[in-house]
């Protein structure tokens, strides 16, 4: 999925709330004090890689593969082996082309008693299509979804596995979308965003638990290419600025500048766009862009090449490590 938006749809947030209506400011270095008594878990690179290898080692994860379902059987267990609170949601939902697709989101949450949470998200399935791949002949070849998919997958699952070592204080829910990528192919473009982001409209509009709230979210795509560049998303930046400062704040804080910077991106059709709409939870897109490439995006999204030789351990180590220093530092 994916794709740099021209312009808002104002319906999007209308209903967001305020904290997600804050302008970009500072840190408060009335809280450096205290952020440097917390003990944050070090985030190992090499496990979050075992778990990229491992998801790929099943081949495309389209829906309606066997690869998908035993893709889905592996993160399951996973999670399940770390939390002792794992849902399977299970959704069908029409594709652009009128195919009914089986999906199955996959939800982890720790403390689900607390009213205070965040949560964290990436989409764990592959793209059925290369439809940006340079070779016209590899089009309509599936993605392996490394990048796309899988880095994020594979981080918030070491994420995962560290806080059965250790609780943050705040409630925490890991959900993992379906469906994501099943939109139409480049040259059957429809020009409408409700066919991307199946899995994430289904849960935002049926979500695991009746009422669910989050103070705020923050979804992973496509974060672990050599050398990434996570710009300041645009929707992000509109109605999640202070928790957007927030996770950019942190990662330079932690040694991690060259990756997250203070630079603005495009407007992203992403699945935290329906969570927003539909949830009213301002939710942060940390997403790779780049402003060389015709797409906005890194040079293989949506090609044959987003592979495994395109994860750099380095990489998924900047953004987990981030993302355990912002969730061990809520109260």
């Amino acid at each position: 999925m994916k794709y740099i938006l021209l312009a808002i749809i104002p319906i999007i947030l209308a209903s967001c709330n305020n904290s997600g209506q804050k302008t970009i400011a500072a840190a408060s270095d009335s809280t450096s004090a205290k952020k440097a008594r917390v003990a944050i878990p070090s985030f190992n690179k090499d496990s979050a890689y075992s778990y990229v290898v491992a998801q790929l080692a099943f081949g495309p994860r389209v829906p309606g593969s066997q690869a998908h379902e035993k893709c889905a059987g592996y993160i399951t267990g996973k999670l399940k082996s770390w939390c002792r609170d794992v849902i399977v949601q299970k959704c069908r939902m029409a594709a652009f082309n009128g195919k009914m697709l089986d999906g199955k989101n996959i939800i982890a949450s720790w403390k689900p008693g607390l009213k205070n949470r965040i949560v964290l998200c990436s989409h764990w399935e592959s793209r059925p299509w290369a439809d940006h791949d340079p070779d016209p002949k590899l089009r309509r070849k599936p993605v392996d979804a490394a990048n796309d998919g899988a880095s994020g997958v594979g981080v918030l699952m070491e994420v995962a596995r560290q806080f059965s070592l250790k609780e943050p204080s705040v409630g925490i829910d890991i959900v993992l979308f379906d469906l994501e990528d099943y939109g139409p192919p480049q040259d059957e473009s429809r020009g409408d965003d409700k066919w991307w982001g199946l899995g994430s409209q289904y849960w935002a509009q049926n979500p695991h638990i009746q009422g669910y709230s989050a103070r705020y979210g923050i979804l992973l795509d496509m974060v672990g290419a050599p050398g990434a560049t996570f710009l300041l998303e645009g929707l992000s930046q509109e109605y999640a600025a202070d928790i957007q400062r927030k996770i950019w704040d942190a990662a330079n804080r932690i040694g991690y500048s060259s990756y997250f910077l203070y630079e603005k991106g495009g407007m992203v059709t992403d699945d935290h766009v329906f969570i927003m709409k539909y949830m009213s939870i301002p939710v942060v897109d940390l997403i790779h862009l780049d402003k060389s490439t015709e797409s906005g995006f890194y040079p293989y999204w949506h090609t044959t090449h987003d592979n495994l030789a395109s994860i750099d351990a380095s990489t998924l180590k900047a953004v987990g490590q981030t993302m355990l220093t912002v969730a061990y530092e809520e109260e």
